[in-house]
């Protein structure tokens, strides 16, 4: 039972719940198309929405220093190009999760994914770091409408087991496409310059619109949407953030991906100049993280429709947690060690695969009622917190494995903390009803 001070959470959790894809007895949803081909083919479509931003975030950061030179500019004026498309991608999710509540999915679905081709190819043609910063930022903004969406639209059409498995494949899209994006973004640059990054996004962007125009239907007919108009719908979000668990998931979500850009700024440092690692080899350590959150992400969606969602966010904390920790104290009893390293890494890889996903299945289903708002804020504070975390391993210094792995923990740590102290995973927040577990996939 809930204490006297936390009944109001305890009546929002009530009223999200009441209106949740799991909820038995919910108002029925806008479902997907029925057939298995057209099914796979919306969750393809979706899949590769939540990734393009990503890949944009840091393809093209192999050619900083061709950049800089062709457009007469300062390191600092470059990176901070960087910092405007992450910025553009939180305000973006922001106002575009909410919005679509009360106006659907579709239309702002395309707009976006054309407002990133448009974009995209102003970075390519810009003429000084000026007009690409603000190229960037608006790219960003445009490229939110992608990632946001999708978690409400699988949120409009699943239900059950199904909706804790679809999350753990954007879970790992979300984790792996900043991966490869640099990877990516070096095999473009041997073939031509830095323009032709934002050229190829521009064509991926292309082949996305055609995509959502043929593939994803509108899932939140008019009768679902929010009145209002933004007022009510900004209004919606303002009682989210007020939700206790609701906000206590989303921040487990955002102090975890902390963690996780702080490897991904940090690690090149970690393994080429603290180990002395090549590039290439770097590239393949790399890799092998990812195939850890891959085995994570695919531990989950097997075992979502018969373990508790809390119990595999706490296990993915814990394991998670581990590794870090082992990070930072046997190096700092034994000495530094490549494999002990890249096998701590591997380990907080692996939990943090199982976090994502459970936390955007419990948080969408707390925000039910209103999955856009929802979705905005588990998404715009995950790259908040990660673009406040990138900067700092480097800031902290490039010497040693300590700063980064400090950074992980504390951001892990963080993590914890909003998971006992706001989300009480023993309160079963966000769990799946019994009555819809797989075979009742869809409303």
């Amino acid at each position: 039972m809930l204490s006297p001070s936390s009944a109001s959470d305890e009546a929002a959790s009530h009223a999200a719940r009441s209106e949740s894809p799991s909820h038995p007895g919910s108002r029925p949803r806008s479902g997907p198309p029925a057939s298995p081909k057209q099914l796979s083919a919306l969750v393809a479509v979706l899949g590769a929405l939540t990734a393009v931003a990503p890949l944009a975030t840091d393809m093209y950061v192999p050619g900083f220093p061709s950049m800089g030179a062709a457009l007469h500019a300062s390191g600092s004026a470059v990176q901070l190009t960087l910092t405007a498309f992450l910025v553009g991608m939180v305000v973006g999710q922001l106002l575009i999760g909410p919005m679509s509540d009360g106006w659907g999915r579709r239309r702002l679905l395309l707009a976006g994914t054309g407002g990133f081709v448009l974009f995209s190819l102003l970075c390519a043609v810009a003429p000084n770091v000026e007009l690409l910063t603000a190229g960037r930022f608006l790219q960003g903004f445009a490229g939110a409408a992608g990632m946001v969406l999708a978690r409400a639209v699988i949120t409009d059409c699943f239900r059950g087991a199904d909706v804790p498995r679809y999350f753990a494949l954007l879970s790992q899209i979300l984790g792996i496409a900043p991966i490869a994006a640099p990877v990516v973004g070096g095999l473009v640059l041997s073939l031509s310059t830095w323009r032709a990054v934002f050229v190829v996004l521009a064509v991926l962007g292309g082949l996305l619109l055609f995509a959502v125009l043929r593939k994803v239907p509108e899932t939140l007919p008019p009768e679902r949407r929010h009145s209002g108009g933004l007022t009510g719908t900004f209004r919606t979000m303002g009682t989210l953030l007020t939700h206790r668990a609701f906000m206590g998931y989303v921040l487990v979500l955002g102090f975890t991906s902390a963690a996780l850009f702080a490897y991904i700024s940090g690690s090149s440092f970690v393994f080429q100049n603290v180990h002395g690692v090549s590039p290439t080899v770097y590239s393949l350590i790399f890799a092998s993280n990812a195939v850890g959150m891959l085995i994570g992400g695919f531990t989950f969606a097997r075992l979502a429709a018969r373990v508790r969602l809390n119990t595999l966010l706490i296990s993915g904390l814990a394991i998670s947690g581990a590794g870090a920790v082992a990070l930072l104290v046997i190096p700092a009893l034994a000495g530094q060690s490549l494999a002990v390293s890249w096998i701590c890494l591997f380990v907080t890889m692996s939990g943090i695969a199982l976090i994502f996903p459970a936390t955007m299945s419990i948080g969408q289903h707390l925000g039910g009622s209103a999955p856009g708002a929802a979705s905005a804020l588990i998404g715009g504070l995950q790259f908040l917190f990660g673009a406040v975390a990138s900067p700092l391993v480097g800031l902290f210094g490039e010497d040693t494995a300590t700063p980064m792995a400090v950074i992980m923990l504390i951001g892990l740590a963080l993590a914890g903390l909003a998971l006992v102290l706001l989300a009480r995973p023993w309160l079963s927040h966000g769990e799946i009803a019994p009555e819809a577990r797989p075979g009742d996939s869809r409303a």
